[in-house]
């Protein structure tokens, strides 16, 4: 299974961090997403998700002291539909960039199909399973978040997704904390997801503050996740509930220098030897050598031998090759044996 055709991907979550950025320089909300979607090009991002939905399709307003203000902050940021998102979609593509937005209502999932290759499924959404079966009807790439779940959990999740449809499916680890801080980002489960779902890509989803070497999410990719998802700002100090946990492209570039240098250093998974150690091996390495000065005639026994370098003789490996032979002509003390001067 292979979402996209380069890893490690790291996808930059504008989510809803544009309105703010909008509201904070006065420009509009269209102006300030396609700036976020620019400022993640230039630092080297290929793909920007965004968020979908009507806050009124979400919460419900039964019990208004428990979702009210759920309502409220979902209301400020969902003014965007169809014809907003197709433009930024057909921005990103003018970029070449990749563009997604995660849908979190069955509107959303309709119009985004028109414009969009790969579908992200929220953690929120991991029990919402005829919404799972519906965004798998689309028949397009999944990335499934699993937030708070449980192994169970996300095994009827993947099990609606293949009766409706197969597409490829990535298992995206994720905590739902935010910030999650570091003791709570359990990289480890990136490892028991990739046990589990052997037959699946496997990603994370980051909600930490980012640290000074982006060495969390390094280690997230070292651990196995290839697609790779933090939420995205230009300025982390912007109010708004995501920006003190996103990166900015300073973090990208930091990220960037870290997969590339893992890379260089990763090197050749079977252990052989390399063409950077051909000169030891021959110097620093082992041969027989004479102990003592032996004669013409003589049946070369162990206390006859000593091993010294360098290593470009009989190797000390191969002295029951060297033991019990005559030798064919006088041998000099300290002499390197070789096998023309053996019977």
């Amino acid at each position: 299974m292979n979402i996209f055709n380069r890893y490690p991907v790291l996808i930059a979550e504008i989510g809803i961090n544009f309105y703010d950025l909008a509201e904070h320089e006065s420009i509009s909300n269209m102006e300030a997403a396609k700036y976020m979607i620019d400022e993640a090009k230039d630092c080297g991002i290929t793909v920007v998700e965004f968020q979908s939905y009507k806050a009124e399709s979400i919460v419900s307003l039964t019990d208004e002291a428990a979702t009210e203000s759920q309502y409220e902050s979902l209301k400020r940021t969902d003014g965007f539909g169809v014809e907003e998102y197709r433009e930024l979609a057909e921005y990103c593509q003018y970029k070449g960039m990749k563009f997604l937005s995660t849908p979190l209502d069955f509107e959303s999932v309709d119009y985004l199909d028109e414009f969009m290759d790969i579908y992200k499924i929220s953690s929120f959404d991991i029990t919402n399973i005829p919404f799972i079966k519906y965004i798998a009807s689309k028949n397009k790439p999944i990335l499934l978040s699993t937030g708070a779940s449980t192994i169970r959990e996300i095994k009827q999740a993947v099990s609606a997704i293949e009766e409706v449809s197969f597409v490829d499916i990535a298992i995206m680890h994720s905590v739902l904390s935010f910030p999650t801080s570091y003791e709570d980002a359990n990289l480890l489960m990136i490892k028991d997801l990739a046990e589990n779902f052997p037959d699946y890509e496997i990603g994370y989803s980051d909600h930490t503050k980012s640290d000074e070497n982006m060495a969390l999410l390094t280690t997230a990719y070292n651990y196995g996740a290839k697609i790779l998802e933090k939420h995205f700002t230009i300025d982390k100090s912007l109010p708004g509930e995501d920006h003190e946990y996103s990166m900015d492209p300073d973090d990208v570039i930091k990220f960037q220098w870290n997969v590339h240098f893992l890379s260089k250093i990763n090197g050749k998974k079977n252990k052989q030897p390399l063409i950077c150690e051909t000169s030891a091996r021959k110097k620093m390495r082992r041969s027989i050598v004479a102990s003592r000065n032996i004669k013409k005639g003589e049946k070369i026994s162990e206390d006859d031998l000593t091993f010294k370098r360098p290593g470009t003789g009989i190797s000390p490996s191969e002295i029951n090759n060297v033991v019990g032979r005559t030798a064919k002509e006088d041998i000099k003390e300290d002499t390197l044996i070789d096998f023309y001067m053996l019977d």
